[in-house]
């Protein structure tokens, strides 16, 4: 032993913190410098379109641009109102002189309407308008910047048109085209939400604190956060495949959590710099104690976007991308560069204020009052708390996931618009088209004379199923025209191959067909078909070997439900568990944990109740904008909900339970370190889901209609979990539990070796 009891011990990461201050300050100014320019670049780099690996429907588009590649693989379709029929001699030439420099444009690889080929689905019933497929130049992602160059040419063309057609109208619509317009929204409803929230924010805070420094401190921390996480999110779009839902999770989770975090550090600072007056000491201890809870708190948060990961959909993986950054950069900025910001300003942390120092007693006072009459009466405070959580948790038992139903698109998008046109000119099959690929047997084709007569046949009778309007292939229309399978045989080359192209690959061995459902058929409808033709198409097909393989927006949708509801279980199974082992790591104690999961699962069920009876049945939901009962929510908000709800709802328990076992291990009794404990952090707590629900319901008075559920539900679950949750049941249990509260951890050792009542015992008198 040569220690020398002289020396200074190491110092602590908290001390090391804020004494190398500027380190941490320049290292935060550098990540800013490099990150931040780049977060304007994130709204092209985002994807509209989610995809999902290893699909069917993802198989499907993988063979329109290989084996049976064409130049409508990508296309946008567009919706012409106010000409005459193109059935008559003035709307085909009105069409004409919309289609031949549509034609011409660098854009498009090819346009087919009704001046193509005179096929019914291209006018409206009672010849009302007509529809134009434009295949797209560039059949990639990419292809959605072509979209706004089209509609100026187009615009260009209407106003050429309206002498003649004063009513005419021509919008973009289909898969591209709503992509671009959502992504355009999404990116405006997030610069709306934050606009909204910041300012209602600071003024919370500014109440709060009563000081204007220490309000906008945390504001500052929270939009530098959503500002370093988005350029880096815009850094990883390059090399991954990321959804536009990112912008609002990050925005969302930013705002939340960035200003939480801020908000506790610069709380417990404040509190040790009136106890201690030294800038420096109070800052160490702040980052000690609240640094310790802000990590763990992130940490939970952060479990849930890791399971996220595992769901096989670019859009879950980019909300959990962007949580993950945006939780890991939230937490080490409030841990690694407040600290130093805080032990510089000292007491300038005050400086603005504009209220007494007295509302701080006031407000220790008012929730160690609470926490009296909480401990003094546990089983009424259960009843009064618990029973409307557990009335609106069991609504979420309706809850339904799918398609929501209704006219629920932004209705100032183009693209939804020319949908409302569509559905006027009863062609909204066009949208929900069926993509179905026979991929025959090996040495088997097309071109045998069994393999023709087989593929007539199905098409036929997939075209007297009452939910199919038309079935489109190249044996329906070679019959139409009059030709017999030896006909087609005999055709010049060249005459075959433009028959054949994007119909039939070069070896015959795949076969495209196009099935357009009936206009009465539902989105969910459309999903049940696309699982009926999968389940019993190679079967009817009559021909041993082959496969059907169904594709577009209906098989996307229903491979889009499969894969999330197939690993919700799994998802919340892993987040439950990891969170269970990470708390009773940190709190040596397995009650804890375990009431910490359970009160979770209570919140993220109400939040589902909530968000069943607002949109999927409308109660109030005209007061968001939504002005009919959807019928079911998107498939993956639950599962969203779930792991951003989980997390965040332990942030509160995290606040609550660290400062009770810091009270409890000063000696103090399990009843009164409850009380002491809500009288810290009480406000705190309460000040922090403020933050969250100005945030949160900032997002709900979006366009976007899934922005809006979400951010409906992180609101509700804020709500319940900070008020009935972790200020009425979670106090009330944890005082009923007692001292096995940390069974089997140091305390409940230390309770059992010294059972003496003494005054750490002694009752608080309750008034």
């Amino acid at each position: 032993m040569n220690a020398n009891p002289g020396r200074s011990r190491r110092p602590s990461l908290a001390q090391l913190i804020v004494r190398r201050r500027r380190f941490f300050m320049a290292a935060w100014a550098l990540a800013s410098v490099v990150l931040v320019p780049r977060a304007s670049q994130l709204g092209e780099r985002l994807e509209g379109a989610a995809h999902i690996e290893g699909s069917e429907s993802g198989a499907v588009e993988q063979l329109m641009r290989g084996p049976l590649a064409s130049a409508y693989g990508r296309y946008a379709i567009l919706v012409v109102r106010g000409i005459p029929s193109p059935a008559t001699p003035a709307g085909a030439a009105a069409l004409g002189r919309i289609v031949e420099p549509l034609a011409a444009a660098p854009e498009v690889a090819g346009v087919f309407s009704w001046l193509t080929f005179p096929d019914p689905s291209f006018i409206g019933d009672g010849g009302d308008g007509a529809v134009v497929m434009a295949g797209l130049a560039q059949d990639s992602a990419a292809a959605d910047r072509l979209i706004p160059p089209l509609r100026i040419r187009t615009e260009a063309i209407a106003r050429a048109l309206r002498p003649a057609y004063p009513e005419i109208t021509l919008r973009w619509t289909g898969e591209t085209a709503l992509n671009v317009d959502l992504r355009a929204t999404s990116s405006a409803d997030v610069e709306r939400a934050e606009r909204r929230a910041l300012p209602v924010t600071a003024l919370l805070l500014l109440f709060a604190f009563g000081a204007l420094i220490a309000a906008l401190l945390p504001v500052a921390a929270g939009a530098l956060a959503i500002a370093i996480a988005l350029g880096a999110a815009a850094i990883a779009a390059q090399f991954w495949s990321l959804s536009l839902l990112l912008q609002s999770v990050v925005t969302m989770l930013g705002l939340g959590l960035g200003i939480d975090y801020a908000l506790l550090m610069v709380s417990r600072f404040r509190d040790a710099l009136a106890e201690h007056g030294d800038p420096v000491v109070a800052a160490e201890e702040a980052a000690r104690h609240a640094g310790h809870t802000i990590l763990l708190s992130a940490a939970t948060v952060a479990l849930g976007f890791l399971a996220l990961l595992t769901v096989p959909m670019n859009e879950l993986r980019a909300v959990a991308a962007g949580g993950l950054l945006v939780v890991i950069i939230s937490a080490l900025m409030a841990t690694t560069l407040l600290p130093g910001l805080l032990a510089t300003l000292g007491r300038r942390i005050d400086w603005g204020r504009v209220a007494r120092r007295t509302s701080r007693e006031s407000s220790l006072a008012f929730w160690r009052h609470w926490g009296q009459w909480i401990t003094g009466r546990p089983w009424l405070a259960l009843a009064v708390g618990g029973l409307p959580l557990l009335l609106l948790a069991a609504q979420s038992t309706r809850l339904r996931t799918g398609i929501p139903s209704g006219d629920w698109l932004p209705p100032a998008m183009e693209s939804a618009r020319a949908l409302d046109d569509l559905e006027v000119m009863g062609r909204t099959g066009l949208i929900q088209s069926l993509r179905i690929v026979i991929e025959l047997p090996p040495q088997a084709s097309l071109w045998q004379a069994d393999a023709w007569l087989a593929v007539g046949r199905y098409a036929a009778a997939l075209e007297a199923d009452a939910r199919s309007a038309r079935v489109r292939s190249l044996v329906g229309a070679a019959a139409a025209a009059g030709l017999s399978h030896a006909h087609v045989l005999a055709l010049p080359p060249e005459v075959s191959a433009r028959m054949r192209r994007g119909t039939v690959s070069d070896d015959g061995r795949r076969v495209l067909m196009e099935l357009i459902p009936a206009e009465s058929l539902t989105a969910d409808a459309a999903a049940a078909l696309v699982r009926q033709i999968r389940a019993t198409g190679a079967a009817e097909l009559g021909i041993p070997g082959a496969r059907v393989l169904v594709g577009g927006l209906p098989a996307f949708n229903a491979d889009y439900h499969d894969a999330v509801a197939g690993r919700f279980p799994w998802v919340a199974g892993l987040v439950v568990a990891a969170t269970t082992l990470a708390l009773f790591i940190a709190f040596r104690s397995l009650l804890i944990p375990l009431k910490a999961v359970a009160l979770n699962l209570l919140s993220v069920a109400a939040a589902f109740g909530a968000v069943t009876l607002v949109f999927q049945e409308g109660h109030g939901a005209a007061l968001l904008g939504v002005t009919a009962p959807v019928g079911s929510v998107f498939s993956s908000l639950p599962v969203i909900v779930f792991c951003v709800v989980f997390g965040l709802s332990m942030d509160y328990e995290i606040f609550l339970i660290s400062r009770v076992r810091e009270v409890r291990r000063s000696g103090v009794g399990d009843r009164a370190a409850i009380v002491e404990a809500l009288g810290r952090t009480g406000k705190v707590i309460t000040n922090a889901a403020g933050v969250m629900l100005v945030v949160f319901a900032a997002f709900t008075l979006g366009d976007v209609l899934i922005t809006k559920m979400l951010g409906f539900a992180l609101a509700v679950a804020v709500l319940l979990d900070a008020t009935l949750v972790r200020m009425i049941v979670g106090p009330a249990l944890l005082q009923l539990a007692g001292h096995w509260n940390w069974w089997p951890g140091v305390l409940a050792r230390i309770d059992q070796a010294d059972r003496a009542p003494g005054p750490a015992d002694a009752p608080v008198p309750v008034p």
